[in-house]
């Protein structure tokens, strides 16, 4: 096999292609990228972890056409270093690959192309297009709280629900949960009202959202019962689904609080930030502080002690309903606040021991998107 490619144009196309290759297998060929040359001068790129992959097709001056593996991180790393306009990439049949670029050569092993493992079933029976900006926005809200290690294989990631225009998106870690929802024109590939739930992975959405942009331009988006494939520009990602039946989400969440305070986001989160100096310090032996918030007739006082001092501050509230002080992690707090894109917060609370509903709200009544937030309190002393 021997290709020439534009240095610049393939170093950029094998970057992406790393977050879809293994570092911790025992298995050599999913640590590269599966290079599969053509006759008609183009290039497909594939780099799969047995979970996720990605593919990229790119043009190039293809010599000799070949079906070989390179090592992703050493070709990538080989590419930036090297000078030249230009790159080969030429393997023989004792799988030595030699990249030449200007005057400089480097040679590294290769794997044979079928080494590679076999790629997911891509042919998906459904499919829904959507703005990447309204994707983006949504994922931004709900990522925080997929869970990683959960030992219910459904929370480690984010479930999505999509009937007609109308996506709900949520994500639960036990002890956070977030709820997205957004009214948005969703075309089909049959023009047939859309009515698909999936769950995709934790590390998938992690991946997606650095590939996605804010722009209004569709990322088409299809699946089978297994599988999610995606596609943005010349790129097609695809990952594996997790299956199962999500959380009854909706009878999780309390809908009926006796108290509700409104709040400005920006005050909130700055005296959140502030009291974080007390509940973030890490001194040896000491174990991370919650922050308390005390609600008493229009005034929340935010306070927190731990081993490095403590903290106090006053904010004016729009409050209905009784008193009532309640204790938190303050990261997770703050989290929640973060991701709200709102200027205004509703909190509903009932007890010190129940859960809270933060929820965004908008000054647009028309507004066709919904946040709710909801954090399970610490047992204070």
């Amino acid at each position: 096999m021997k290709i020439i490619f534009s240095r610049q144009g393939l170093c950029d196309a094998v970057a992406p292609l790393l977050c879809a290759v293994s570092n911790k297998s025992t298995l050599a060929a999913v640590e590269g990228i599966l290079i599969d040359a053509k006759k008609d001068n183009t290039c497909v790129l594939t780099s799969y972890d047995l979970e996720k992959g990605m593919r990229r097709t790119i043009q190039a001056d293809v010599k000799e056409e070949g079906f070989y593996i390179i090592n992703a991180q050493k070709l990538y790393q080989t590419l930036r270093v090297m000078e030249g306009e230009t790159v080969s990439i030429e393997i023989n049949e004792n799988l030595t690959a030699t990249i030449t670029s200007g005057k400089a050569s480097h040679k590294m092993a290769a794997l044979k192309g079928e080494d590679f493992p076999e790629i997911l079933n891509l042919d998906c029976d459904q499919g829904f297009e959507i703005q990447q900006s309204i994707l983006k926005r949504m994922m931004s809200k709900v990522m925080y709280a997929m869970g990683v290690n959960d030992q219910r294989p459904v929370l480690n990631g984010c479930y999505f629900n999509i009937k007609g225009n109308h996506l709900t998106m949520v994500s639960c870690d036990s002890f956070k949960l977030v709820k997205a929802e957004a009214e948005t024109d969703i075309p089909t590939n049959d023009q047939k009202e859309t009515e698909m739930k999936f769950i995709v992975p934790t590390r998938t959405m992690n991946e997606l959202y650095k590939l996605i942009s804010d722009s209004d331009e569709y990322v088409d988006i299809h699946m089978n019962r297994k599988n999610i494939v995606i596609k943005i520009d010349d790129i097609t990602f695809f990952s594996r689904l997790i299956d199962g039946d999500y959380i009854d989400y909706e009878r999780i969440i309390i809908k009926n609080h006796r108290i509700k305070v409104k709040v400005g986001r920006t005050v909130l989160l700055s005296a959140l930030e502030r009291a974080a100096l007390i509940t973030e310090e890490r001194i040896t032996g000491s174990v991370r502080s919650h922050v308390k918030l005390e609600f008493e007739n229009g005034i929340l006082k935010i306070s927190a002690v731990s081993a490095a001092g403590s903290t106090y501050d006053e904010l004016e509230v729009d409050q209905s309903g009784e008193n009532l002080a309640i204790g938190f992690n303050n990261r997770f707090l703050m989290d929640s606040i973060r991701a709200c894109t709102a200027n205004n917060l509703i909190i509903n609370l009932s007890s010190p021991l129940t859960s809270i509903n933060i929820e965004a709200c908008f000054d647009d009544e028309d507004k066709k998107e919904k946040e709710l937030f909801m954090i399970l309190p610490v047992r204070m002393k």
